[in-house]
């Protein structure tokens, strides 16, 4: 799992798996492309810029923002090999029918449309350099209703069948594309919510990033479509 000469791009990127995800990554040699709201966050989160990290403020609610992100990374580095999409956001719900405009506006937009204009910007790119790998993170709880979580399983299970869906379109073009399903996610934030649970029983933002490289990796490259648990202990 050698990414060196290539450039991965992570959205969500100041968010604990983001830095999760591009610690791998960097790890593994590749050139990162991080996108977060502001510069910043990611400053807070990684230090200085440097020859292979490339910070990209940019509010993926804006298609204008996104496609000015992309253009700078593929004006530093040639091309995008894999995009990582991370941006997302959980919120516990009402009731489905006392569930708030608001709240089914936040879902959907954090969990959805970041992740259509990534893809809108970045897919067009990787057609014009004969391929690529893309990972969505969808969630565990996606895979079936739950109650007063009906805005946030409808998001993220949405996320699963465009999937499955650009799999389908993508994979003659010698494009991957997969998503995984993480339970929670052990992070501080988690832990500070839940002060009764068993974190060990939660998925290591670490455990998930392997789990996202290897489908970023050649190794994957018969995988497409998948919608994939990491589920931890829990």
């Amino acid at each position: 799992m050698n990414f060196s000469e290539r450039t991965i791009m992570v959205t969500g990127a100041a968010g604990n798996l983001g830095r999760a995800v591009a610690a791998a990554f960097t790890e593994r040699g590749g050139n990162i492309a991080l996108v977060a709201a502001h510069r910043e966050q990611l400053q807070r989160v990684f230090g200085a810029e440097n020859e292979r990290l490339l910070f990209l403020p940019a509010n993926l609610l804006k298609q204008d923002e996104t496609e000015r992100a992309v253009k700078t990374a593929l004006e530093r580095f040639g091309r995008i090999d894999v995009l990582c999409n991370i941006a997302g956001g959980f919120r516990m719900g009402d009731p489905v029918h006392e569930t708030s405009d608001e709240t089914w506006d936040f879902l959907f937009d954090v969990n959805m449309r970041t992740l259509l204009h990534a893809l809108r910007a970045v897919v067009p790119r990787m057609l014009e350099h004969d391929g690529g790998k893309i990972i969505n993170v969808g969630a565990f709880a996606a895979q079936k209703g739950v109650a007063k979580m009906g805005a946030y399983c409808a998001a993220k299970s949405a996320v699963i069948r465009l999937t499955e869906a650009m799999a389908a379109e993508l994979r003659e073009k010698n494009i991957n594309v997969n998503c995984v399903l993480p339970t929670i996610i052990d992070t501080p934030e988690n832990r500070a919510a839940m002060p009764g649970a068993d974190p060990s029983r939660w998925v290591a933002a670490e455990d998930l990033a392997h789990a996202i490289v290897f489908l970023a990796s050649d190794d994957a490259h018969a995988i497409h479509g998948a919608a994939i648990p990491v589920s931890g202990l829990s």
